[in-house]
């Protein structure tokens, strides 16, 4: 797999990071720099020479092999003291009036205001700036206007934290004075999808159109759901496997224990997380619990594998987004995409394609987790703490696999579509996914301790949902159902970070 003599890759800036964004050149693969408008010698809040996702100004010298996609995936092994911790979480603004979704002229204007008082460098698609950068962190816009921050990849979950305080702390000191508030929650839940503002970004139009003809609740997964994801690396193609397992195992006792969708237009939705829920008929070609990665074949190879039959959503050329709907990377090898005929793709385009791939763990150079709802600050903060005691510890991955070993797909499958109605109170086995959680959290917890940073007190905030078996949605639903009077008004003064 050597790939260095092969390609010449050159890259630009772009927003869609995960673990920090991490764009820079791994071992194996020659990179080219690129110019770009950096913050160094330039005034503040200025614009980044970039576009929104990776593209080369270079062709590749030679066609790409499965070998080099397979290398690509591989590049991101790295040794345990270089393991690093990457959040990314999404979050609704409204009007503090009106509690309606604010539209593309008030984020723009929350935009340039976070980079002119806070030094962010802009990110523009044509006219319209559409995110922000500031080192290895990113904010950018989800499709109906969700703000998100991709952090950077940091060692220690005080560091997590403080990052996501300092984010929260600015887009408050914003959004204040124009008005605007921000709420942590996995669903909204008073607006119609009619009354969701499109955002200016060509990626989201061939989404949105796409979307509606391979299942029926992606515009809503795309335009009224938050998210909260947790970045993590890997040693080794074991390393990657028995997390990936892992993750996947344990998805549905994260969606439990983060479960905070309750709502939609108004009352009370049957679910405890609709967030979870909707991803089970977005579009099936692309998300849920991959059974594959449970065979004894599963690697970097039977990833790419999986990947390259994923349907594209688009080719990125000339700073233009190129629909290419339903056509399957292993054409675009061959050169056989009817968009761009004869053309073949560079590293980027893949790259570009892994983003739109959406299983509940997902796979890049670094491994996603993706089962949580958006929440309050503190949970921002116990969910990666959560994933770290677990994964992080050698002791702790290895007590799950032993754990997990005899779970079959069936009963992976019947969490994965029961804990978004039941919760924590969903049947497993002889008991409860309550009675697994609380296994996990004492192997998370010990985890934490192992690693000698003093993060045990970041899953305090889990501490209590656990032991009371009562969802933070559960909660919710009390209230709307006492306090609130039937109301689901309150939530945003309820969840306002």
């Amino acid at each position: 797999m050597a790939v260095a003599s092969r390609l010449a890759v050159a890259r630009v800036v772009a927003p869609e990071g995960g673990a920090g964004g991490r764009r820079k050149g791994r071992p194996g693969f020659a990179v080219v720099a690129v110019p770009t408008a950096g913050r160094k010698g330039s005034k503040r809040g200025g614009a980044v020479a970039a576009s929104p996702p990776t593209e080369e100004a270079a062709q590749m010298t030679e066609p790409l092999t499965k070998d080099d996609l397979v290398a690509y995936l591989v590049s991101g092994c790295k040794p345990k003291e270089n393991w690093r911790i990457g959040t990314e979480h999404e979050k609704f603004g409204f009007d503090i009036e009106t509690l309606r979704p604010i539209t593309y002229d008030q984020i723009s204007g929350i935009l340039n205001g976070l980079s002119e008082r806070f030094e962010w460098d802009k990110i523009m698609e044509e006219n319209h700036v559409i995110g922000l950068k500031q080192g290895k962190q990113n904010i950018s816009l989800e499709p109906g206007g969700q703000f998100e921050l991709s952090g950077a990849p940091l060692e220690t979950l005080h560091q997590t934290c403080a990052e996501v305080n300092s984010h929260l702390y600015q887009v408050k000191a914003v959004g204040e004075e124009m008005g605007v508030g921000f709420l942590g929650i996995g669903f909204q839940p008073k607006w119609a999808l009619s009354d969701i503002p499109i955002m200016p970004k060509g990626r989201y139009e061939i989404m949105r159109n796409y979307m509606p003809k391979v299942g029926s609740l992606g515009l809503d997964m795309m335009f009224r759901t938050c998210t909260v994801q947790v970045n993590l690396d890997f040693s080794s193609e074991k390393d990657m496997i028995d997390k990936f397992r892992v993750g996947l195992a344990l998805q549905p006792i994260a969606t439990a224990i983060f479960a905070n969708s309750p709502f939609k237009e108004g009352k009370p939705n049957g679910f405890l997380s609709l967030r979870s829920h909707i991803w089970t008929d977005t579009d099936n070609n692309r998300s849920g619990m991959l059974p594959f990665v449970f065979d004894d074949s599963f690697g970097f190879e039977q990833y790419v594998d999986y990947a390259l039959d994923v349907p594209m959503y688009f080719v990125y050329r000339n700073k233009q987004y190129i629909d290419c709907t339903g056509m399957s990377f292993r054409d675009f090898m061959v050169g056989k995409l009817p968009q761009v005929p004869g053309e073949l793709p560079t590293l980027n385009d893949w790259e570009n394609h892994l983003t739109t791939i959406f299983p509940e763990v997902r796979l890049k150079r670094y491994i996603e987790m993706r089962g949580a709802d958006g929440g309050p600050w503190r949970r921002l903060c116990a969910l990666p703490a959560f994933w770290v005691g677990l994964l992080y510890d050698e002791e702790s991955l290895q007590s799950i696999l032993d754990m997990t070993a005899d779970w079959t797909n069936a009963e992976r499958e019947m969490l994965r579509r029961k804990v978004p109605v039941t919760g924590l109170k969903t049947p497993f086995r002889d008991g409860y996914v309550r009675d697994l959680a609380e296994d996990v959290l004492k192997l998370a917890k010990s985890g934490l301790e192992r690693r000698g940073y003093k993060e045990v007190g970041f899953l305090r905030e889990v501490d209590e949902v656990v032991r009371t078996g009562v969802t933070p949605a559960e909660k919710l639903l009390n209230l709307y159902e006492t306090k609130w009077q039937r109301s689901v008004d309150p939530v945003f003064q309820e969840l306002l970070y």
